[in-house]
């Protein structure tokens, strides 16, 4: 017989004496659901929260899949570019490892001296809407509409909330500059009229010593002096000339520039409607004892990190051909966007570790809370205790699936940190 058809009868053995007659206009259906955790079904007891904290397990575990498949993915396709051989049959830490041992020959083989990538840290923003409906999923005595969930962080706000957050200091403004100069961090092009420092990649002259040159004798990397032509800040930096990229500044107790966008600091600010998601994390809604570790887990498990992007200084090595530099920079670019998809992938996965965390220490409790609930009620149906004992035969999957997830996670996250080693990140 099937294990997930059979009547958990262990189960129902301890429940014995909290049990009401079945009624006779009802049917008692004393089977488990044949579909589980590990084929994606939540649906197992018929009890909210219990059914609840299984969706959240689900969630959590199909999260750190994808997003350790992403980082696997990337790292594939750095292995491809520098021609490793086999490396689609390797295990996680061997590729991470030839990944960096290529990496490390690569740019022996073309530069002079180390490399060095700058970035800022990605930008993670968790959805507000993924906890209300978390929290609405598992508290039956919450009132539809009357759910909200704090950002404690930044978001976009509308121009009436501005205003506000300008007279408290905490408005950030992201567009063109005012008049094209930026008195922020500028991302894109810096155009130099005028020789000034340029902590990018210089295109034009360089008065001092150039990583890189073009074949028309320009420089086109970083300088090590002074800098007139264009200066690309693509990890954005501060800008002496007039930036045509996107500045981000404090706009000084103003309201920000026409199209700019707005971003306020909302977590000292009381019922601030965020216009999007919150970059920082999510405070969730309250919600009873048994939802608040799956509401939790749900919200961190819907963060969502966009690649940063990475700013670059090297010097070639003299022996090499224009030809050579040519392919090496075409080489570079392709790896940057893999480095940052991974440096993503890897800010992604720190939040869903933090929601395999609080299921973890949460999961000993969500069955035995209910049955305590059930027993200060004084009694059940034959059909609620069968879906306990179904939740308690369960119960081993959802070990299983969080030790998996934890260490699917773990993996990937070392193989990132392997990876980043590798050019000094």
């Amino acid at each position: 017989m099937n294990a997930k058809s059979m009547f958990p009868l262990f189960a129902l053995a301890g429940l014995t004496g909290l049990l009401t007659a079945c009624p006779e206009d009802a049917p008692c259906g004393l089977s488990c659901p044949e579909l589980g955790i590990a084929d994606g079904n939540a649906s197992i007891s018929g009890f909210v929260s219990v059914d609840a904290f299984f969706g959240a397990v689900i969630t959590v575990r199909d999260a750190a899949v994808g997003v350790s498949g992403t980082v696997r993915a990337e790292l594939e396709g750095i292995a491809a570019s520098l021609e490793i051989e086999g490396y689609a049959e390797m295990g996680l830490d061997e590729l991470a490892n030839e990944v960096a041992a290529g990496l490390e020959a690569k740019f022996t083989a073309n530069l002079e001296g180390s490399i060095s990538i700058s970035y800022e840290a990605p930008k993670c923003e968790a959805s507000i809407e993924a906890s209300v409906q978390a929290a609405a999923e598992c508290d039956v005595d919450v009132e539809p509409g009357s759910i909200e969930a704090q950002c404690m962080g930044s978001c976009e706000v509308s121009a009436d909330v501005q205003a506000e957050c300008a007279a408290s200091g905490n408005l950030t403004c992201t567009g063109k500059a005012p008049g094209f100069e930026c008195e922020g961090s500028c991302e894109g092009t810096c155009k130099l009229d005028t020789a000034a420092s340029c902590s990018g990649t210089c295109n034009g002259e360089c008065v001092g010593t150039c990583s890189s040159v073009n074949s028309n004798g320009s420089c086109a990397g970083s300088c090590d002096g002074m800098c007139e032509g264009t200066c690309q800040l693509e990890a954005g930096g501060e800008c002496d000339g007039r930036c045509e990229g996107s500045c981000t500044y404090d706009p000084g107790g103003a309201e920000c520039e026409a199209n700019a966008t707005a971003k306020c600091d909302v977590s000292a600010m009381a019922e601030v409607e965020c216009q999007g998601k919150c970059e920082g994390s999510v405070e969730p809604p309250e919600v009873s004892a048994e939802c608040q570790a799956s509401v939790e887990a749900k919200a961190e498990a819907s963060v969502e990190c966009t690649p940063p992007s990475l700013s670059v200084t090297y010097q070639f090595a003299a022996s090499l051909s224009v030809d050579e530099q040519a392919e090496f920079r075409i080489w570079l670019e392709g790896f940057k966007a893999r480095f940052s998809a991974m440096l993503a992938a890897s800010a992604k996965l720190e939040g869903v570790q933090t929601a395999a965390t609080v299921l973890v220490d949460a999961a000993a409790d969500v069955i035995p809370g209910v049955v305590s609930d059930i027993q200060a009620e004084g009694g059940l149906s034959i059909s609620a205790a069968v879906g306990i004992g179904c939740a308690l035969d369960e119960a081993g999957e959802v070990q299983v699936a969080l030790s998996d997830t934890t260490a699917s996670i773990s993996g990937s996250i070392s193989a990132v940190a392997m990876v980043s080693g590798a050019i000094g990140g």
